[in-house]
C-alpha cells in the first residue's frame, strides 16, 4: 500500500469572520495524482496554499512529507520547500526574463553550480516539457498559453521535486492543449515518480489522470476517493459536480462499473 505524502486533518480556516473550512481531511498517497475539486469559494486553492505554507489555517494538523507544517522549523521549511515544485494558475513567469532565465533563477537561488551546468539543466528541462529549444531566448509575452504553462512547469521541476502542486493548470486552454497537458503530467509524473496534487475544475482531467480526489462544498470534504468511488455516493453536490446520469455511463464503461 502506497505510504501517505500528505495528511490534512481537523483543518479550519477563517478569514475575519468568513469560515472557509470546517474541519476539512484528506489524504494524498505517494505517487498518484490526487485532485482538489470544488466551486468557486470552496476554499480549493486556499487548501493547496495551505500545502505549500503560503497560509496558515486557524486549527488543525497539515503534514507533509512527514513534516508538520505547525511546529516546523524555518531550516526544515526551507529544506521542504525545495522538495516541491508550484505552477501557479497565471503561470507566475517573470515578464522581465527570459524562460531560460526563469528557470535559472531556481538553481542560481538554491544551488552553488557553474553557469555551464545551470545552462545544461534548463536546456534538459526545456525538453522534459515538450517545449522547443528556441523557447529558451523568448519572454514570456512572446509565449501562447500552452508555453507558457509548459514554462512554468519546466520552472517548477528545476529542482528535481518529490510533489509537484498545480493551481489550475489547464485553466484558459482550449480542449486539444488541455489533453496534451494532461498526458504531459502523467507522463512526467511515470517517468519522475511524482506525487501530483492539483487544484481543477476540468471533469475531463478527472476522468483522464486523476487517481483519486477530494470534492470540497459547503465548507467540507463531501467526498473523497476515486472516480466510481465519489460516484457512489449520493449527495446534491455529488450530482451537481457530475451530472451523474452522463457520467455515470462513461464510469460504467471505463471502471468496470456494473449497472
Amino acid at each position: 500500500m502506497s505510504r501517505t505524502i500528505i495528511r490534512v486533518e481537523n483543518v479550519v480556516t477563517t478569514f475575519g469572520n468568513t469560515l472557509v473550512h470546517d474541519h476539512v481531511s484528506c489524504t494524498v498517497k505517494e505517487n498518484e495524482i490526487y485532485a482538489l475539486l470544488g466551486g468557486s469559494g470552496s476554499g480549493k486553492s486556499t487548501l493547496m496554499r495551505e500545502m505549500i505554507m503560503l497560509n496558515r489555517p486557524h486549527s488543525g494538523t497539515i503534514e507533509v512529507l512527514g513534516h508538520n507544517l505547525e511546529s516546523i522549523t524555518p531550516s526544515a521549511a526551507h529544506d521542504l520547500r525545495r522538495k516541491w515544485g508550484v505552477l501557479f494558475q497565471s503561470g507566475a513567469l517573470y515578464s522581465s526574463l527570459t524562460v531560460g532565465e526563469n528557470i535559472a533563477l531556481l538553481y542560481k537561488e538554491y544551488a552553488d553550480l557553474p553557469a555551464t551546468l545551470i545552462q545544461e539543466l534548463v536546456a534538459l528541462k526545456i525538453d522534459l516539457v515538450g517545449l522547443p529549444r528556441h523557447a529558451i531566448d523568448l519572454y514570456p509575452s512572446e509565449l501562447s498559453g500552452g508555453m507558457t504553462k509548459r514554462a512554468a512547469l519546466a520552472r517548477a521541476l528545476a529542482l528535481d521535486p518529490t510533489l509537484l502542486f498545480l493551481d489550475e493548470p489547464t485553466s484558459g486552454l482550449d480542449p486539444l492543449s488541455s489533453r496534451q497537458f494532461d498526458a504531459l503530467i502523467q507522463q512526467l509524473r511515470d517517468l519522475l515518480g511524482l506525487t501530483v496534487v492539483m487544484v481543477t475544475h476540468d471533469l475531463d482531467t478527472i476522468h483522464h489522470i486523476v487517481d483519486r480526489f477530494a470534492l470540497l462544498g459547503e465548507k467540507k470534504v463531501v467526498a473523497e476517493g476515486t472516480l466510481a468511488e465519489v460516484l457512489s455516493i449520493e449527495h446534491p453536490l455529488i450530482d451537481y459536480f457530475f451530472q451523474t446520469e452522463r457520467i455515470s455511463s462513461y464510469s460504467k464503461e471505463t471502471h468496470g462499473i456494473q449497472g
